[in-house]
């Protein structure tokens, strides 16, 4: 078996040379390396309101198949991004002892959901990481921006509450989670 290496997600982060896409980006749990993986918005809203701990009205299509898993009696106990081709990631999931082939985004998806380890093939790691300049392994820049409401007027923390549930409720959650970091923003400064 391939030498795997255990990651966590730094962070999600907008990506302008992909035309709307965000970079997930995994850091080695014991080490600096990033790897960087190009993945859709619908994906990339799924894994940061699980990592948020937001929950939408209705269960978005990663919430329907872990109630899926769950209720066939399935255990989904890891996931691992096995392989790199034509620049394209690849991932398994471990499901009772089984590889089940998946998009990386949609396997990440369901690790958070689950809360199980996500891994990467040593291979694929040496092949697209990179490691910071600073070596640190600590991200330089926030991942998630603050939310700025429009125009010059400052909206009190009860408004932005509102404008938070007014956003999740239309099912905005991009918007939202840059809500939600004002509102702890301004918590904290409280």
């Amino acid at each position: 078996m391939d030498r795997r290496i255990l990651v966590d997600i730094l962070g999600l982060t907008t990506s302008p040379s992909s035309g709307g896409a965000y970079a997930l980006i995994l850091r080695e749990s014991e080490g600096v390396r990033r790897l960087p993986i190009i993945i859709g918005a619908f994906e990339a809203q799924s894994i940061a309101l699980e990592m948020e701990n937001i929950k939408p009205p209705r269960p978005l299509t990663h919430d329907l198949i872990k109630n899926i898993i769950d209720n066939t009696g399935a255990t989904l106990s890891e996931v691992t991004i096995n392989e790199l081709r034509d620049g394209t990631f690849f991932a398994v999931l471990n499901m009772d002892g089984h590889e089940i082939d998946s998009r990386p985004s949609d396997a990440i998806a369901l690790a958070v959901r689950f809360g199980v380890p996500i891994y990467v093939n040593e291979e694929v790691m040496s092949e697209a990481a990179f490691i910071p300049e600073d070596g640190s392994g600590q991200p330089a820049t926030s991942q998630n921006p603050t939310f700025r409401p429009q125009g010059n007027r400052t909206l009190t923390l009860q408004q932005l509450q509102a404008k938070l549930n007014e956003a999740i409720a239309k099912e905005d959650y991009e918007l939202a989670v840059k809500i939600r970091d004002e509102v702890r923003r301004m918590q904290a400064e409280q």
